[in-house]
């Protein structure tokens, strides 16, 4: 079985997801965008196998280096955020936040790639557009994607930062996104949940 915890962090109230195998303990930690103690705690008990990147805005990464410091597990991410990645601390400087610059290499995502927690899968859908290298995980399964911030209830992401490209977005959203079955629970990184049969029937900005 697959539990799902949304921790919501930070002063933008990012959401991070631990995902975890209750038969094996086996656990993934999606987006740790703050609150690092918070975090570890909520992690503490499980053993972490892995750190997967919806894409590498601060907001996203921001409490990366304390988690990779206590458990030290392989990070992933597209290769087109690296830049975003490297530059993360000082993006957050911008909006008058500070964190601490990860210093790592990440682990290069692929369209399609599957990962996997125990014996359960992930597909890799690449949505680019709110970020250059954004990726959404699909777990068919059981029922849901985690979206990052591509789409959420009533709204998608923003494109108006560095790397943003709106009608790239929408296009992303299209192809990969509703393209899901309709029941498909939406997990984005703000906010709360939705489905994609929701979101194509009633989002504005995807009429």
């Amino acid at each position: 079985m697959l539990s799902i915890q949304a921790l919501t962090v930070g002063p933008l109230q990012e959401n991070c997801y631990l995902l975890t195998d209750t038969q094996t303990q086996k656990a993934v930690l999606v987006d740790p965008g703050d609150e690092a103690e918070r975090i570890i705690a909520a992690v503490n008990g499980f053993s972490l196998t892995a750190v997967w990147l919806t894409h590498a805005h601060f907001d996203h990464v921001g409490a990366l280096s304390a988690v990779h410091r206590h458990f030290p597990v392989p990070v992933y991410l597209h290769p087109d955020d690296r830049e975003l990645f490297a530059h993360a601390a000082q993006s957050a400087a911008f909006f008058g936040l500070v964190l601490e610059q990860p210093d790592l290499e990440p682990t290069p995502l692929t369209h399609g790639q599957t990962l996997t927690l125990g014996e359960h899968e992930a597909t890799c859908l690449f949505t680019p557009g709110h970020a250059p290298g954004h990726m959404a995980f699909y777990l068919p399964e059981h029922g849901f994607v985690l979206a990052g911030d591509a789409l959420f209830q009533g709204s998608v992401g923003r494109t108006d930062l560095p790397g943003g490209d709106h009608a790239q977005l929408l296009a992303s959203i299209r192809r990969e996104l509703l393209t899901l079955p309709d029941e498909t629970r939406v997990l984005p990184g703000h906010g709360p949940e939705t489905t994609v049969g929701t979101e194509r029937r009633a989002n504005p900005f995807l009429r």
